[in-house]
């Protein structure tokens, strides 16, 4: 079997060894949760303090404002992120004309390689309250500039327009691969009995990708606790800190800077299973309406 096969392992080796040394390795890491961690010590001569900071964690003043933001940013990702890709798919799959086809598609891409550094400068370019292009503008035409990025009520909505605007061109891959597997026999029988292409995207072609949505929205609602951490901390200031504090940038500051590694830890391993319970969940959703589902 493996020499009949051995191509396919080799080709399958490099995303194995990612899952091991990235993935799996580092489980054994999450024992700092239950240890009082000093670098000094090491990991096995730590003292075991149990719960300790799993308790302190969840009654810390600051969990219920970063899990509200956290939870803010990842449901309005979920609203009006996610739907885009799959949007701007059916739009390109309309198009005829390849050579237009390929140039809208190479557009929409590139922002997916730029640097989350060179988006927040550009933000920063477009919408600064000083010197930003927009906020001339205003002024130019006798109004008063405005926050927004100092604006706690913009700074949420600003976070999820970055994130369409960076990815959804990128998400539109895996889309435009599940429309090219629909079978083009279904369009012409329903051209032949009179279907507009309305009628074919909502009886057809929404259907034929129904699966790989319901898949993605699954894995998307896994990963509910990560909003990205360098949009958020590059995006983030003293004025809006109280609606842009969140999980990612929680960890950086007490356990990176103030060396708190274990209760870090605890973050992250209540990240993890908030993840693991959506997922299963959404799993057993999918399947309870006839979906196949990840497993």
């Amino acid at each position: 079997m493996f020499a009949r096969e051995k191509y396919l392992y080799i080709l399958a080796l490099p995303g194995l060894l990612f899952f091991l040394i990235f993935k799996y390795f580092p489980i054994w890491g999450l024992a700092l949760a239950f240890k009082n961690y000093s670098p000094y010590l090491g990991f096995w001569k730590s003292e075991w303090v149990g719960f300790k900071y799993f308790v302190e964690f969840f009654t810390n003043p600051d969990f219920l404002l970063l899990f509200r933001n956290t939870m803010a940013i990842s449901l309005l990702n979920i609203m009006f992120f996610f739907p885009i890709p799959i949007v701007l798919a059916l739009l390109i799959n309309e198009v005829r004309n390849m050579k237009f086809k390929k140039t809208i598609q190479t557009i929409i891409y590139l922002p997916h390689f730029l640097s989350w550094v060179i988006i927040a400068g550009i933000c920063f370019i477009i919408l600064g309250q000083s010197d930003g292009v927009i906020n001339k503008i205003i002024v130019e035409l006798g109004g008063q500039p405005i926050g927004f990025l100092t604006e706690p009520n913009y700074f949420w909505g600003l976070l999820t327009a970055q994130s369409i605007w960076k990815e959804a061109g990128w998400g539109t891959i895996i889309f435009l691969a599940a429309l090219s597997g629909i079978n083009q026999d279904l369009y012409e029988a329903a051209q032949i009995d009179g279907a507009n292409r309305w009628q074919q995207t909502l009886n057809i072609t929404l259907p034929g990708i129904k699966s790989t949505i319901v898949v993605l929205l699954i894995l998307r609602l896994g990963q509910v606790m990560e909003v990205g951490f360098e949009q958020v901390y590059l995006m983030m200031s003293s004025p809006v800190s109280h609606v842009g504090d969140v999980f990612d940038t929680y960890v950086y500051r007490t356990g990176i800077q103030n060396g708190r590694f274990s209760y870090a830890t605890v973050v992250g391993i209540f990240k993890s299973v908030v993840g693991l319970v959506l997922v299963v969940s959404a799993n057993r959703l999918a399947k309870k309406f006839g979906e196949e589902g990840l497993y």
